[in-house]
């Protein structure tokens, strides 16, 4: 429905794999340092481990991070060739962990379709303020220039004592309700760690 006039073709990536690299050794592991100046989602056909891939910048959890796009049958081939380069596995509980200490919102978890980029703080990544329209736009105007950016929820890190909460888990200030947890981990650095609104 947003394909107006570009040149594209769009199609389900349903054999596409994504095999992500995080870390001050990222852009070495990939082979080119020269991907460190990249800004972020900037992205490259290329080759690694002889499979043509794409490479994107997406720094999730406040270290250089970096995503390859490859097919479902190489995906084994580049994780054996980043471990063969000293790149270590990491357990999806560590980057959940990693991610939230980072207070990186990820879409379906941390946001819906419901979620204005402001509610989230994302609007560094998410919005240009010098492009023209934009699907929501007008709200995001009306917020920034009306409501002097305040909103009515936010996105914020939370520390818990004890166990990490299960998402949904409602917060309350005394016996006031005033929000809700969208995930949360158990962070070794910092006990059970959690974002909501």
């Amino acid at each position: 429905q947003f394909h107006f006039s570009e040149d594209v073709q769009i199609a389900a990536l349903d054999r596409l794999r994504s095999v992500w690299v995080h870390g001050p050794s990222a852009a070495r592991l990939l082979g080119h340092q020269e991907y460190n100046s990249w800004a972020q989602y900037h992205n490259a056909r290329v080759e690694f481990a002889g499979a043509p891939v794409v490479v994107a910048r997406v720094d999730q959890l406040g270290v250089p991070g970096f995503v390859i796009f490859v097919d479902a049958q190489q995906q084994d081939e580049v994780t054996r060739a980043l471990a063969a380069k000293g790149a270590l596995h990491a357990t999806p509980a560590t980057l959940e962990a990693a991610r939230i200490e980072a207070r990186y919102p990820v879409f379906g978890i941390d946001m819906t379709s419901d979620t204005i980029p402001l509610e989230a703080g994302i609007e560094d990544r998410a919005i240009s303020l010098t492009k023209g329209c934009y699907v929501g736009q007008e709200v995001i105007i009306r917020v920034l220039h009306r409501g002097h950016g305040r909103v009515a929820r936010k996105l914020v890190q939370l520390q818990v004592e004890g166990d990490a909460p299960s998402p949904n888990a409602k917060v309350f200030v005394a016996d006031r309700e005033i929000g809700f947890v969208t995930s949360a981990a158990q962070s070794p650095r910092l006990g059970a760690i959690a974002l909501g609104y």
